[in-house]
């Protein structure tokens, strides 16, 4: 967003917008000029204001023009109204060519001639993520359709619809206010995020690359203000839920420190999506692979900011791949950071499962449901079965500060389409997900991480949500107690969940820093 440049589609769409109205000017209805001395100077100001700035604004953004993926839809659906305005002129010029033809509706919409138009652009300011664009065409639309409106209504009078009608078209008008307002806020939240990381990182590193790790080109975000500071691999969780294009909501805290680098891993989000036609069924997505890809990664920091050792920083899933990593690699990782550290997910369910229990037993309720759903579990080991459970046990554990990550997804200038996809699926058929990466989900269910050891050659530094149930405290402090390390460290946020880095952001990113350079001083 925001790249200055010529935009090919805003000539287009000036061009199917000026050529008609220029032969309108030789064929304007009879009494037109009449009509045009009553204009309200206020909405005429308005659109002359808002055909100036759209203007030169479809022009000077190549953010218009085509690309392959990333929202194109709004794009067609912007076009198919600019269709639809050509077709509206060739309709009026084989008409009488009367004031009721030039105000008529088509295709049901009300003074097509200038609602068209306003309507195709403003989805074309979506399209380029554009709050300047939209902004432009709410103040045309208020005057130009606001003047045919009125003249409309000189010529035809109101009309005293039936009851249902004027409540359609009630609901469709909020719909579209509701539109208007919701579209403006998110695309102006994006672009304020967009500018201040741009001043963040002006003389840093702010890319989204694929990279080819293992011999698979895979997303990663590289994000940092100095390309001399430590680097920081960051590692979702899941497996398979990654959130690259949300981790500005707490790394714009550790930037101006650290160089982050965060990673779609194989087999899920926009790596999933860019392999998708050599590898649908996510074949290759094992956790060997996995590590292997990690590995390739590590190496591709090191030599690119010419580092001996990067620190990790797993979350959830995560710390299963960054832990077993660290263990393997001392030589490349200086520290490890676990987030939500997953020590056995049968085990940690059952710390979950107990509580709630208690608690349940505790009110007075029917506990039935809870016993039949854990025993379940118990005989199956399913994944389906687990998160059955966890539905259940969830009500019992809610955490006291609330999960920011939609609101930061939705304001996220790295937020594409692919993104979105990839939620949308996660949200499907919950076996169809899981099948999608079954080794690495066979692999998780079957983790205990005692069985890997517990010696560390780098610091170990555990930070938990008091809150998290998915990943229970007092199986985290256990761990912590077990590891041998040069420095081990549990922290514990307050209030917080299991996403305790989108819950409470800046408080995260503050432990993050404090334990780092408490470890420096080792």
């Amino acid at each position: 967003m925001f790249h200055f440049g010529f935009s090919y589609v805003g000539l287009l769409y000036l061009l199917m917008l000026f050529v008609p109205n220029l032969l309108w000017t030789k064929n304007k209805p009879d009494g037109y000029d009449a009509y045009a001395e009553k204009e309200s100077k206020v909405l005429l100001l308005f659109e002359r204001a808002g055909e100036m700035l759209v203007c030169v604004l479809a022009l000077i953004f190549s953010d218009f023009n085509i690309r392959k993926t990333d929202w194109c839809i709004w794009l067609i659906l912007s076009f198919v109204l600019m269709l639809f305005y050509e077709a509206y002129w060739l309709r009026y010029f084989k008409s009488n060519r009367q004031m009721q033809d030039f105000y008529s509706s088509f295709v049901g919409i009300p003074v097509a001639g200038a609602t068209l138009p306003v309507c195709a652009f403003f989805l074309l300011g979506i399209y380029g993520s554009n709050v300047f664009l939209l902004v432009a065409v709410i103040i045309l639309g208020i005057g130009h359709i606001g003047i045919h409106l009125q003249h409309k209504i000189e010529i035809c009078g109101r009309k005293k619809r039936k009851l249902p009608v004027r409540l359609l078209r009630w609901i469709a008008g909020s719909l579209g206010v509701v539109f208007i307002g919701v579209s403006v806020l998110v695309i102006g939240c994006r672009n304020i995020n967009y500018l201040k990381h741009y001043r963040m990182i002006e003389n840093g590193v702010d890319e989204g690359i694929y990279l080819t790790l293992g011999g698979q080109d895979q997303y990663v975000l590289l994000r940092g203000m100095n390309k001399e500071n430590p680097v920081i691999i960051y590692l979702h969780g899941g497996p398979s839920s990654p959130d690259t294009c949300t981790t500005y909501g707490f790394t714009d805290y550790l930037i101006e420190e650290y160089t982050i680098i965060a990673w779609d891993q194989r087999g899920c989000g926009r790596t999933y999506f860019h392999n998708i036609e050599n590898d649908a069924d996510n074949a290759t997505a094992s956790f060997e692979q996995a590590k292997a890809d990690l590995d390739d990664l590590v190496d591709y920091a090191l030599e690119r900011f010419g580092k001996e050792q990067v620190i990790i920083l797993g979350h959830s899933y995560g710390t299963i791949l960054g832990s077993e990593y660290a263990l393997e690699h001392p030589d490349k990782v200086s520290a490890y950071i676990g987030v939500a550290q997953v020590v056995s997910l049968e085990k940690t369910d059952i710390y979950s499962y107990e509580d709630a229990l208690l608690q349940a037993e505790k009110a007075g309720g029917d506990t039935s449901e809870l016993e039949e759903a854990f025993a379940r579990f118990q005989n199956s080991g399913s994944l389906a079965d687990m998160m059955r459970l966890r539905m259940l046990t969830a009500k019992y554990h809610p955490a006291d500060v609330s999960d920011k990550s939609i609101f930061i997804a939705i304001a996220s200038p790295y937020f594409g389409v692919e993104d979105f996809k990839w939620f949308c699926k996660q949200l499907g058929d919950m076996n169809e997900y899981f099948d999608l990466n079954r080794q690495l989900f066979a692999y998780t269910l079957a983790f205990d991480a005692y069985e890997n050891g517990t010696v560390y050659e780098m610091p170990v530094y555990l930070i938990s949500g008091t809150c998290d149930w998915v990943c229970p405290v007092d199986s985290v402090r256990e761990y912590a107690e077990a590891v041998m390390a040069p420095d081990v460290r549990m922290e514990l946020i307050e209030g917080c969940g299991h996403n305790l880095q989108y819950a409470s952001p800046k408080e995260f990113a503050r432990r993050v820093k404090e334990v780092l350079k408490n470890g420096d001083k080792l």
